[in-house]
């Protein structure tokens, strides 16, 4: 069945990417955001994403302006109701997840459609016990910033239909993404592996032994990294850092998951990364 009507809830980083890719390849995209406020900003990161492709010489504007046309953002969680696929991408809180799984319960009217979820550690049977229909439940983790990066992490639960789990597949390479399938543990594949490695780097900052330039300078020069570790924590935000190898710790009872007492004390400090302008680095 070709998917031609996509939701997304949440319009940050994240969802403004989805809907943009989905755009591109012609699905009709509603967006769901909590307040105009929050979508303005939404249309706002769009279109900038949208602005530095024509930029690059990947579209011309007239391609930028009909890409721009297919999307629709509101308020109004109503309008979800006759998406074929719904792709939360909310921020990293299980309790606000499972409200908006059992939301998207009650207002999507097709029973066929498929409930995705971005999350990139929530266990997704936790969400599909949300609903009535967790044969649906799928996870569909793109990667930031996912108008470039090429990867899905598609993870099912032990409810999920194994044809929803092909249809979501078809639709994800649909987009030109990559997919690897992932059974339903917390982290799933990139980020089981990813976190620790970022927790480590973190414990070795906070021990003295090497500078932060320093450690992410050898792992760019000498594992052919784009970035280091510590300038990942940024980007990614030290609360979702944190969060994330929370949920890992909690699942897992694993000292490699554990959070280091630095990032606790930086997310307190409201040192969150990039997106406050401070982390392990100013910008």
């Amino acid at each position: 069945m070709l998917i031609e009507r996509v939701g997304i809830i949440g319009g940050g980083l994240m969802g403004s990417g989805i809907a943009e890719v989905c755009a591109k390849v012609g699905a009709d995209v509603i967006v769901h955001e909590i307040s105009p406020e929050a979508a303005e900003a939404a249309m706002g990161r769009i279109d900038k994403s949208l602005a530095r492709a024509v930029e690059r010489g990947k579209l011309d504007e007239e391609a930028a302006a009909e890409i721009k046309g297919r999307i629709t953002i509101t308020t109004n969680f109503a309008e979800q109701a006759d998406r074929q696929i719904v792709i939360e991408a909310a921020t990293e809180n299980e309790d606000l997840k499972k409200q908006i799984f059992a939301d998207l319960d009650e207002v999507v009217t097709d029973q066929d459609a498929i409930l995705a979820s971005n999350t990139s550690s929530i266990p997704l049977t936790r969400l599909a016990a949300a609903t009535k229909r967790p044969e649906h439940v799928v996870g569909m983790h793109f990667f930031n910033p996912v108008p470039v990066m090429a990867l899905v992490e598609l993870v099912t639960t032990v409810q999920t239909d194994p044809e929803v789990a092909d249809r979501a597949q078809a639709f994800a390479e649909s987009l030109g993404k990559t997919v690897v399938r992932a059974k339903d543990r917390a982290g799933f594949i990139v980020n089981m592996l990813l976190i620790p490695y970022m927790l480590a780097a973190v414990r070795m900052y906070e021990a003295g032994v090497a500078s932060k330039e320093d450690i992410d300078t050898a792992m760019r020069l000498g594992a052919n990294y784009p970035m280091g570790p510590l300038e990942l924590a940024d980007f990614v935000g030290i609360d979702t850092t944190k969060y994330v190898a929370d949920v890992l710790y909690e699942e897992y009872k694993e000292p490699l998951y554990a959070s280091p007492p630095l990032l606790s004390r930086m997310v307190e400090a409201g040192l969150l990364g990039k997106k406050t302008g401070r982390g392990f680095y100013t910008y």
